[in-house]
């Protein structure tokens, strides 16, 4: 997992309350248990003109033009702009993985799903929540200004529009440490690998039988 570093990125809105994980990954696509290749097909039932399916070539299947993210003016967002209850619905660890392979690397919203919203840090995104009105404000700006970029500080824990406009955010401690570090549930078990081997030779010191063959 990479740090998260302060970013200043392309914002693309998803004008849509309640969008499910089936939504933002569907079913289909949910044979690997590898966390990349799923980005191709984030949003797949909106983003194309036709039933996906694991295994053909996206390059070559028809977009929806009218689906925000396929306009030509929100291409290589990093910052998905979105409404309240984002990511409800199964629990499926595949939705922050499809997105975080789209590209984005953080998500503004004034609600998320609470498993959906667990996941994210546990894969690299930040879900960031704004208050409706702040929301509003956002689109609104999205909307008036091609290129409309945010900037995200996440050890200020800061988000700042191109007028110069700050909003803070919450986060916990322990989250935060673990974005700005790039440390998963693994990474942070290997910080203490010196701990657990030094145990592990105490054990097989104490109790041989343990570990015969």
């Amino acid at each position: 997992m990479k740090p998260f570093t302060p970013i200043t990125a392309l914002v693309a809105p998803l004008d849509r309350v309640n969008v499910d994980t089936d939504a933002i990954i569907p079913k289909q696509f949910l044979k690997s248990i590898k966390r990349s290749g799923f980005g191709p097909n984030a949003f797949d039932e909106w983003r194309y003109l036709d039933h996906g399916e694991p295994g053909m070539d996206n390059s070559k299947r028809p977009l929806n033009p009218d689906f925000s993210l396929n306009q030509p003016r929100y291409q290589g967002a990093e910052i998905l702009l979105t409404r309240k209850n984002f990511g409800c619905g199964s629990s499926r660890e595949h939705a922050p993985w499809a997105l975080e392979d789209y590209g984005f690397r953080a998500i503004v919203a004034p609600s998320f799903a609470d498993i959906f919203f667990n996941n994210c840090y546990k894969n690299g995104l930040l879900p960031i929540v704004l208050t409706e009105d702040q929301v509003d404000q956002l689109f609104k700006e999205v909307e008036a200004t091609e290129g409309y970029r945010l900037s995200i500080d996440l050890e200020k824990q800061t988000l700042t529009t191109p007028g110069g406009q700050s909003f803070t955010f919450e986060i916990t401690e322990h989250r935060k440490h673990c974005l700005l570090n790039g440390l998963d549930e693994i990474g942070l078990t290997l910080q203490h690998a010196d701990e657990i081997k030094a145990f592990e030779e105490e054990r097989k010191a104490a109790q041989p039988w343990l570990f015969n063959a």
